[in-house]
C-alpha cells in the first residue's frame, strides 16, 4: 500500500545539485531532472542514471531539457556539435526537422532518458521576448502546430514522453520569467487564436505532459498570480482544451514564483491542479517543503485527495514507459 507520503514525494521532480537526490528517490521521489553540470561524459551520465534507478522507490521520470539550439544539455559529450533550435531546425523543412529530433530520441534513448521537457510550443509574437525567440518554430500558431506533432510523435515513437512548453503561451512576453513574472496582457480571444492554439492542439495530437507557466496571464487573473498557480489558468486547461494528463510546474526555484514562500506556492499549485513540480536542487529548502506540505496534508482531506489524483496520473503516464 503506497502512503500519501510517497505519493506526495511523486508529484517531485528535483535536480542533482544538493545532493539529497538519493534519499528522495528512497522516499518515492518521482524524478530528476538532468542540467549540462551533471552530464560530463557518456559512461559517468550511463553510471548515474543506473544508480539513480536502483536508488528508486518507484521507477523515476529521467527527464532533461533538451531542445537545440541554446537549450541543450549533453553538449560536453558532444563538444563542437550542436543540434538546432526550434525555429532553424523548422525553417530548414520537416525533412531536416524529422531527422534531427531522431538524432536526438537516439542520443536521450540511449542514456536512459524518457522524459524531454521539449517541445515549446509559444508562439513568437514579440520580437523583443528575451527568453522565448528561436527556441519557437515560428511566429505563427499553424506553423507551431506542424512542429509539435512532428517532434511529439517522434519522442513519443521512441518511448521518451514529450511536455509541450509553456502554457498558455510565452510568446508575448518582454521579460524573462526566471528574473520576473512577465505579464500577458492580452484578451482571451487574442490569447486563443495565436498563443493557446498549438496547445489545443497538442492536446487533440495526445500531448501527455503539459507544463505551466510561470506568468501572470490577466485574461485569467486580475491578481498577479502565476499562471502556474492559477486555478483559473488551470481549470482552461482541462475544462476547455480537453487535457486529461499530467500538468508540470517550470521550475520552482525561477522568480516568476518568488513572491509565494515555501510550501505556500506549492500548496496553491496543488489546489489549482497542478499534479508536478520541477525544483532545480534537491536541497534542504525543498526536502523541508515537501515534508511541510505533508504535515499540512495529513490534516487536509481535499488535499489528500488531491495528492492522490495526481499519484494516479503520474503512475499511468510512467505506466506508458514500460510498454
Amino acid at each position: 500500500m503506497i502512503n500519501l507520503k510517497t505519493k506526495l514525494y511523486q508529484m517531485f521532480i528535483l535536480g542533482i545539485e544538493g545532493g539529497l537526490y538519493s534519499s528522495a528517490l528512497k522516499q518515492g521521489l518521482g524524478g530528476i531532472i538532468f542540467f549540462t553540470k551533471d552530464i560530463k561524459s557518456k559512461k559517468q551520465f550511463k553510471l548515474l542514471i543506473k544508480e539513480i534507478e536502483s536508488e528508486s522507490l518507484i521507477p523515476p521520470f529521467l527527464s532533461i531539457d533538451q531542445e537545440g539550439g541554446r537549450v541543450e544539455r549533453t553538449e560536453n559529450i558532444h563538444k563542437g556539435k550542436k543540434y538546432l533550435s526550434a525555429k532553424y531546425a523548422y525553417e530548414k523543412g520537416i525533412t531536416f526537422l524529422s531527422e534531427q529530433t531522431q538524432e536526438i530520441a537516439n542520443e536521450l534513448k540511449s542514456y536512459g532518458i524518457n522524459l524531454n521537457f521539449a517541445p515549446c510550443i509559444d508562439v513568437n509574437t514579440n520580437p523583443n521576448n528575451p527568453i522565448i525567440g528561436e527556441r519557437a518554430f515560428s511566429s505563427n500558431p499553424d506553423e507551431v502546430i506542424k512542429g509539435e506533432k512532428i517532434v511529439s510523435e517522434i519522442y513519443r515513437k521512441n518511448n521518451i514522453i514529450p511536455c509541450v512548453k509553456h502554457y498558455p503561451g510565452h510568446g508575448d512576453a518582454i521579460t524573462d520569467s526566471h528574473l520576473a513574472l512577465p505579464e500577458i496582457d492580452l484578451p482571451l480571444n487574442e490569447m486563443k487564436k495565436t498563443h493557446i492554439k498549438p496547445f489545443k492542439y497538442a492536446v487533440k495530437n495526445g500531448a501527455q505532459m503539459v507544463m505551466a507557466a510561470h506568468l501572470h496571464c490577466t485574461c485569467f487573473d486580475k491578481e498577479q498570480i502565476p499562471t502556474s498557480l492559477s486555478k483559473n489558468a488551470i481549470d482552461y486547461l482541462r475544462k476547455n482544451l480537453g487535457f486529461n494528463g499530467v500538468i508540470i510546474s517550470d521550475d520552482m526555484e525561477m522568480k516568476g514564483v518568488s513572491r509565494f514562500k515555501g510550501a505556500e506556492a506549492y500548496i496553491m499549485g496543488i489546489e489549482a491542479g497542478l499534479n508536478m513540480f520541477i525544483y532545480r536542487y534537491s536541497n534542504e529548502k525543498i526536502i523541508k517543503i515537501i515534508e511541510e506540505i505533508y504535515q499540512i496534508a495529513l490534516n487536509d482531506k481535499d488535499l489528500q485527495e488531491k495528492i492522490n489524483d495526481s499519484y494516479l496520473k503520474i503512475l499511468e503516464l510512467k505506466n506508458t514507459l514500460s510498454n
